[in-house]
């Protein structure tokens, strides 16, 4: 049998345009882009339409589900609604066709026209998946596409929700893409796939192989993970204002070397804060850090993007090493920021106090920036998250665990899960949480496990789980998910739906051993557990 093409992933640099082939493992070639390589649209011509949708103000009136179209599948189930940005991460053609927009071509035209757009583009009826394109014209148009700020942000969920937690897990927040599927070139029974869009830079991307989009992000998101750069993002998030040291009164600030005393203003270069307790401590700003005079006294304020606040906090609060620990600490950080920070006008408020976050008053390392960057936009929904540098609890991430676990092989997102399973990765400015809680199922289940401790602990390979979830189960059987400690289950009020509640805890608390895996035996000791 024939092995399988690479992965081809292009990418515009300042030196030019490269080509990159990857193997299911690693980089295995590089070189200048061709001009003669071409691939079809498939579905990123729907990203152009929401650019211009987008730039041009459209209202955005979403597609309606009626059940009477296959391709809803794509979209929603009957009697609901999909909105513009949820319809390019689902891929909802329907939503993006002519019918549903009513678009003027001539409007269409000359918006494009004037962008000196190819005619792939600027002629709407040849903007469809069939249209071959060349890969170096597409990366020059995904360079210079109106509403990019807007479709990055977005386009983070095609990652998140892709390929059951593996693409995030391998590439963090670095890729914002739109995938695309046709048929293969050659083979109408086949397919190729792949996706295109940006790094957080900017920088414009493009990859295509065989198989589905899906099979392609699920493919090779580990090699992908270890090819990607990982730039600072030019979006690094809005500004956040820091009263540094907002529980130690400050008595004078003086220019490195015993300096003259600073009075108040924009500090740019070294300088040495003295506290009212007489502790000294040196501080650096390059603008962004002020120092003000109030009724109180002396404030030192920093101002900061969004990104560079968490690379302050992860300098201050612990470290950029190991890595998955750092990932982990800086979704935690970035999280807690979301959920508790106060707002003035455009900016978000917040201390920097042990009853908060602690800030470095100076910028950040580049290890921090790095994992700031590695994990841009990243936040956990779902439920409130807090952390310590030691010690463990609900819904609490301690720092000492992480760098335990991040040494034992467990990944960032695995750290996370542990210490908060109720939470789901998400973005931003869209925090949705995947796991739908159901608190009392799970109080019964944590009750009810007290009284069976005894009969449990004599069972070879129980090992009593701590933190976990009960979740509302969508569709399908019951289900438990080891990764992120959380048993889906249909509901809470039958006795069947408390023996699938006590069945799947079991294959949780069974999964380091054999009888974890046999049904017969958990769904045995279920069934005694409960009806003894």
């Amino acid at each position: 049998m024939a092995s399988e093409a690479p992965l081809s992933l292009a990418w515009q640099t300042a030196g030019g345009s490269e080509l990159l082939r990857i193997d299911g493992q690693r980089l295995i070639s590089r070189e200048p882009l061709p001009d003669t390589l071409q691939a079809p649209l498939g579905s990123l011509w729907k990203l152009f339409v929401y650019a211009y949708l987008v730039d041009t103000g459209q209202p955005d009136n979403g597609y309606q589900c009626r059940g009477g179209n296959k391709e809803e599948v794509y979209c929603c189930n009957p009697g609901e609604r999909i909105d513009r940005d949820q319809a390019l991460v689902k891929s909802c053609g329907l939503y993006f066709e002519q019918d549903n927009l009513q678009l003027t071509e001539s409007d269409w035209l000359r918006y494009w026209q004037v962008r000196q757009a190819p005619a792939w583009i600027a002629e709407r009826q040849r903007l469809a998946p069939e249209t071959r394109v060349p890969v170096q014209q597409l990366l020059a148009q995904l360079g210079q596409l109106p509403a990019q700020a807007d479709a990055r942000k977005v386009l983070l969920d095609v990652i998140l929700s892709s390929a059951n937690g593996a693409a995030v897990s391998a590439l963090g927040g670095r890729l914002r893409v739109k995938t695309w599927s046709w048929l293969a070139d050659g083979d109408a029974q086949a397919r190729q796939g792949g996706f295109a869009g940006w790094l957080t830079d900017g920088t414009p991307v493009w990859a295509g192989g065989s198989g589905t989009s899906m099979m392609v992000l699920k493919r090779y998101a580990e090699p992908l993970g270890q090819v990607l750069p990982t730039p600072w993002p030019s979006e690094a998030g809005s500004c956040i204002e820091v009263r540094l040291f907002a529980r130690y009164p400050l008595r004078q600030l003086r220019r490195e070397g015993g300096g003259a005393v600073v009075e108040s203003g924009a500090l740019n270069g070294r300088y040495e804060v003295e506290f009212a307790n007489g502790n000294r401590l040196p501080i650096e700003s390059h603008g962004e850090l002020f120092l003000e005079r109030t009724g109180e006294g002396l404030q030192l304020t920093a101002h900061l993007d969004r990104e560079d606040y968490v690379a302050r906090v992860l300098d201050r609060e612990a470290s950029a090493q190991p890595a998955e620990a750092a990932k982990a600490l800086a979704i935690a950080a970035r999280t807690y920021l979301l959920q508790t920070a106060g707002r003035r006008g455009e900016c978000l408020t917040i201390d920097d106090s042990s009853a908060s976050q602690r800030v470095a008053p100076r910028p950040a390392s580049q290890g921090a920036r790095y994992i700031a960057a590695w994990t841009a936009d990243l936040v956990l929904a779902g439920t409130p998250v807090t952390y310590h540098s030691t010690q463990p609890g609900t819904d609490r991430l301690a720092w000492s665990q992480a760098v335990e676990q991040a040494a034992s092989g467990l990944r960032y997102d695995a750290i996370l899960a542990r210490a908060f399973p109720r939470a789901t990765l998400s973005r931003w400015d869209k925090p949705v949480a995947a796991c739908q809680p159901l608190p009392a199922a799970e109080q019964w289940l944590r009750k009810q496990r007290r009284d069976w401790r005894q009969r449990l602990d004599g069972e070879p390979g129980y090992e009593e789980i701590q933190q976990f979830a009960v979740c509302q189960l969508a569709s399908g059987r019951p289900s438990v998910d080891r990764e992120r400690q959380r048993i889906y289950v249909r509901g809470f009020f039958s006795l069947q739906d408390r023996l699938d509640l006590t069945h799947e805890y079991l294959h949780l608390a069974f999964a380091a051993h054999p009888n974890g895996q046999d049904e017969a035996y958990v769904e045995g000791l279920a069934r005694t557990l409960l009806l003894e």
